[in-house]
């Protein structure tokens, strides 16, 4: 009998248990994947992590006793957005900002040199104070007391004043910043003022300027052998579990990583599917270096502000857990949809290549997001913010729509128009181009001709006739003036030509097809490819007819018209300058800035022999002086890596030199002689 008893003692301990770990287990797994943030209002750390996990175990007034006290704004400070800032003089020209130059060690760190070198030359800076917006105040880690007290020029109490440290504030805040906003990496939830104070990231000081490491996601699943759990520890290392067993505990058998020298960019990280990283502050570097390496991070109830929590939706890269319930976590983690984890982890290498990955994309978006603030209704909506390209590359002076975008029609459900327009440039001197316009306006799908008319030959007298309007706009242009985002263009698509292009009216019907189907992409015909030479220990492109290629010439090419905008008010004035002294360099400044956008290769489609005989009066890439081949390797130093993509993709048409009747063919005249 009391064999029996204690049978039934032992099944109802372990009942109990089972139960426990269940009801701990499945609130958690809602914790980790909340609903969607909403972006009407700033937002900092979520603070529903104890109640809701624990209301199952506890009553209400027990867990408050233990429970940290929610975030406080800074004793003393009254500051917010409306109260604190001044927008009247931002909404004319835009956000303008104005660098304070300080004396002493925040002007000498490698850090602060390159926080001026983002800015300058940034359609943000400029050198008058009267001018700017936004007046930027540096500080460094080692600024003294004494330093924290000076008051800059032209400092108005702090008025449209940003004081930006890239390390924890090094000034306490009783060192009475007045009505300036803070910039600070990792602030404490109980000193940042949500609105108003900006989350920076904690940068390592090795820190790219441009274009950064990119992330380090090979596989988008784990391998079955893979590491579980890295596990954040002191003196720079992770230690990681080897195994998906159940029974692998955070305390179990591990493997030592080598330590601090591997959270440079390069460097080995770790490589496990979610990195657990310590609520102190001292850990808040860490939460990169799981950004870079695609490790989802698993902060364990977080003491500092996430970056750019304002307007970055974390919930859809990180996952916030109570380090009190470490068994609860580690089963939630274990039992997570395979299709969650692949999520969470495309999201970070996004996130890290978007806003992290250099101190120029940093610095960026800390002023984008008070540009923000400023134009209110015209801020960029949290699609913008949340998928690619991100919110840098999608400029609210463009649109204030997510649609208006080549980049998220199939997240909207929208639909291009089907019509385009064609742009056609006549720099050198020549005949007029009178038979490419004949064969574009043939196209059933042109909605209006735009020559750009730019060499010193007075304008002919008389043009074809079309059914479709033909503007002809005169003056001498510089050669970037082609890819002005010019006022009397109203299509979604640009057919890019030059005057002594030769293109049939079914090659550019069919190139609009394919274009309609990618229009975040560049579909040509002449192509170009990128390389890198040993000899020299320099890049260099060529035409030469090969599989691969990775640019497409823009005498003859289908875009979208939001990159006249990027070309325009997106990249800085050296590179435009760079490509007006050499003609070439455009086509190549032109691809470089779509594929750092997509990340992905331009299209090439085919072209008749009519164009291969004309081919030698168009502009090639193996037609490049010196000069020429030079601007690659400027462009790719200005851009911070080579952001150029190889492919051997082309598309043809159905039946496309197929030994069938031609009276099947839809494009008739590709294949004629």
């Amino acid at each position: 009998m009391q064999s029996w008893r204690r049978k039934s003692l032992w099944l109802a301990l372990s009942a109990s248990s089972l139960v426990l770990v269940l009801l701990g287990v499945f609130p958690l797994l809602r914790l980790a994947v909340p609903s969607r943030l909403q972006p009407v209002a700033p937002h900092g750390w979520p603070r529903w992590l104890d109640v809701e996990l624990l209301q199952s175990f506890f009553q209400p007034g027990e867990l408050l006793e233990n429970a940290p006290p929610p975030p406080q704004a800074p004793r003393g400070s009254s500051c917010n957005w409306g109260a604190c800032f001044h927008t009247s003089k931002c909404k004319s020209d835009g956000l303008k900002v104005f660098v304070h130059w300080t004396a002493g060690p925040a002007s000498e760190t490698h850090l602060h040199r390159r926080v001026l070198a983002s800015l300058e030359g940034s359609r943000y800076h400029t050198r008058s104070p009267s001018e700017a917006c936004l007046l930027l105040l540096l500080l460094s880690h080692d600024t003294s007391a004494e330093e924290c007290s000076l008051v800059p020029p032209h400092w108005n109490g702090g008025r449209n004043h940003l004081v930006l440290s890239l390390q924890p504030a090094p000034c306490s805040r009783a060192a009475q910043l007045g009505q300036a906003m803070v910039a600070e990496a990792s602030p404490t939830v109980d000193t940042f003022r949500p609105g108003f104070d900006v989350s920076l990231p904690l940068l390592p000081e090795a820190h790219p300027l441009r274009g950064g490491a990119p992330g380090q996601l090979r596989q988008h699943s784990p391998h079955p052998r893979a590491a579980l759990l890295a596990l954040a520890e002191e003196g720079g290392r992770w230690r990681t579990a080897s195994t998906y067993a159940p029974t692998c505990s955070w305390d179990g058998h591990c493997e030592q990583d080598p330590g601090p020298e591997q959270t440079h960019s390069g460097g080995v990280l770790p490589n496990a599917t979610f990195c657990l990283i310590p609520g102190r502050q001292a850990e808040a570097s860490r939460f990169l270096q799981a950004l870079q390496a695609g490790c989802i991070p698993v902060l364990l109830s977080p003491r500092w502000v996430l970056p750019f929590s304002e307007v970055i939706d974390w919930t859809k890269a990180a996952i916030v857990a109570d380090e009190r319930l470490p068994l609860q976590v580690l089963a939630a983690l274990q039992e997570m949809a395979p299709a969650r984890v692949l999520a969470l982890r495309q999201q970070t290498q996004f996130l890290w290549d978007a806003y992290f990955s250099s101190v120029e994309k940093v610095i960026h978006t800390t002023l984008e997001i008070i540009q923000d603030r400023i134009f209110g209704t015209s801020a960029h909506p949290s699609l913008l913010w949340n998928s690619p390209p991100g919110a840098l590359l999608a400029m609210p002076t463009f649109s204030r729509s997510p649609q208006d975008f080549p980049f998220y029609h199939l997240q909207q459900g929208s639909r291009l128009d089907g019509r385009f327009s064609a742009l056609i440039w006549v720099g050198a001197p020549g005949q007029p181009p009178l038979k490419l316009i004949q064969a574009v306006a043939g196209s059933q799908h042109c909605a209006q001709i735009v020559v750009l008319w730019s060499n010193d030959r007075p304008l002919p007298s008389k043009w074809p006739e079309t059914a479709m309007p033909l503007t002809v706009i005169g003056g001498r242009r510089k050669v970037s003036d082609r890819f002005f985002p010019y006022s009397t263009i109203g299509t979604d698509a640009i057919l890019s030509l030059d005057a002594h292009s030769s293109l049939s009216t079914s090659e550019v019907d069919f190139a609009f097809v394919v274009w309609q189907s990618f229009p975040e992409r560049m579909v040509g015909f002449v192509t170009c490819s990128h390389f890198w030479d040993e000899a020299r220990g320099s890049w260099g492109y060529t035409a030469e007819m090969a599989n691969g290629f990775s640019m497409v010439l823009t005498t003859a090419v289908f875009y979208h018209r939001y990159y006249h905008t990027l070309f325009t008010h997106f990249l800085p004035q050296p590179l435009r300058t760079l490509a007006d002294e050499a003609p070439t360099c455009v086509d190549v400044l032109m691809n470089f800035l779509v594929a750092a956008v997509t990340k992905l290769p331009p299209i090439k489609v085919p072209y008749g022999k009519q164009q291969q005989e004309a081919a030698p009066l168009v502009r090639r890439c193996g037609d490049a002086q010196p000069l020429d081949q030079n601007c690659i390797n400027q462009m790719a130093l200005q851009f911070g890596h080579m952001p150029l993509i190889s492919s051997r993709l082309r598309l043809d048409p159905v039946l496309f030199k197929d030994p069938v009747s031609v009276q099947r063919k839809k494009y008739r005249s590709l294949e004629k002689p």
